[in-house]
């Protein structure tokens, strides 16, 4: 179902006693434990999920409410899903496009601009499309197909002028400007008379439109968001009054959680991902021994370049960046094959976070719906393209009468 009216707080709501109920299962992160907080509640859930293989785990990852885990992973799954279902917005046909719109966009770019376009449907037809952090300005020229007039607002110079050659080769009277949508004149770009379309601006980004747009009065305007943790501010600044009145906290790392999906990642990729954590599993493991504490040690991100080194270079180079001299280390091997087997464990005990990865995005995406709401917008809130086309399909359609 699509979620309008007094739905919207309904879910809201629902939401948020799950969220909230169940903080001690999804807050901790199994790479930072070595044993996981719950453990001791569930201890057969534990167990059988450190017994599972890396492949197993992947195999679940995307969709990790279909394992027929021990209790309480079946209720608390289907508890989820349901709490997380959302409908698709109605399609509309765009026509026939001229051709070579779709120059210079990655194929599965292309599909998701057309999807989110294809689902901007309105009482009023929009006169003047506000495309914010455009890029080149790829969906705001297929927006502007029907002859309305076109604005695009992007930060970087050259992404601004490559735009702007596009839309002179397809003969469009665009108007592509330079502009940082944070900075304190970002206000004086946008009209009422705009209806503004954000595709995945990040975190602050699309946070700042709606304010912004709430605030000159925009008729319409139409959001995907993306990056939850792009945000200034160290915790999450809630939006709605009902967001504000909850006793959730979330911090800039519990924000990323709906973002740890692996649908777009290549094969090459992954391998890179998972020799760069089985790595970086194994020398927690030595570490915590070198050190003598048992906890988990903050490193700093990686060039990939890194995993060209033979292993205990690896080990020497990244203790010396935490300003440790390793001392009697004698089983490289069997220390990064201890690595590879957390990297097993840890993926599969995830598979619990994975659960509220969706819960959770609603529940931001239910916070900026009902910020609308108080503002006199009619909120829609769908999804605009399958989950395997891109997991960020959240589309949100607000407009005033």
């Amino acid at each position: 179902m699509i979620l309008t009216g007094p739905a919207l707080r309904e879910r809201f709501q629902a939401l948020d006693d799950f969220i909230v109920a169940h903080q001690h299962l999804w807050r901790p992160k199994p790479f930072t434990f070595l044993t996981q907080p719950w453990a001791a509640e569930h201890p057969e859930l534990a167990a059988w999920l450190r017994e599972r293989s890396l492949e197993q785990a992947e195999a679940a990852h995307n969709h990790p409410e279909l394992l027929a885990a021990p209790a309480p992973f079946p209720t608390i799954a289907q508890r989820a899903a349901a709490l997380a279902a959302l409908g698709e917005h109605p399609p509309r046909s765009l026509g026939a496009l001229p051709r070579r719109m779709d120059v210079d966009v990655p194929g599965r770019k292309w599909q998701q601009i057309e999807a989110f376009a294809e689902r901007l449907q309105f009482q009023q037809q929009p006169s003047h499309w506000l495309d914010w952090c455009s890029g080149k300005g790829h969906l705001g020229r297929l927006l502007a197909q029907g002859g309305q007039q076109l604005t695009c607002l992007e930060y970087d110079p050259a992404l601004v002028e490559a735009g702007l050659r596009l839309s002179e080769r397809l003969h469009l009277q665009a108007n592509h400007l330079q502009q940082d949508v944070l900075a304190a004149d970002a206000g004086e770009r946008l009209h009422a008379e705009h209806s503004p379309v954000a595709l995945h601006a990040c975190g602050d980004l699309h946070v700042r439109l709606l304010q912004l747009a709430s605030a000159v009065g925009c008729t319409q305007l139409a959001v995907a968001p993306c990056c939850y943790n792009r945000i200034a501010e160290q915790h999450y600044q809630a939006l709605s009054t009902a967001a504000r009145t909850s006793t959730l906290r979330l911090s800039k790392d519990d924000l990323s959680l709906p973002l740890a999906e692996t649908v777009t990642a290549g094969q090459r990729q992954r391998r890179q991902r998972n020799q760069s954590m089985a790595r970086r599993l194994a020398f927690d493991l030595l570490q915590r021994q070198q050190r003598g504490v048992d906890e988990y040690l903050p490193t700093p991100s990686l060039p990939v370049s890194w995993l060209t080194k033979d292993f205990a270079t690896y080990c020497h180079d990244l203790a010396a960046l935490k300003g440790l001299e390793l001392q009697g280390v004698n089983d490289w091997p069997a220390l990064e094959a201890a690595g590879w087997q957390r990297l097993a464990q840890v993926r599969n005990l995830e598979l619990v976070r994975g659960l509220f990865r969706r819960p959770l995005e609603l529940w931001l995406l239910l916070d900026r719906a009902l910020f609308l709401e108080e503002h006199g917008y009619r909120v829609r809130l769908g999804t605009f393209c399958p989950y395997q086309l891109t997991p960020r399909n959240f589309l949100l359609l607000a407009e005033r009468d």
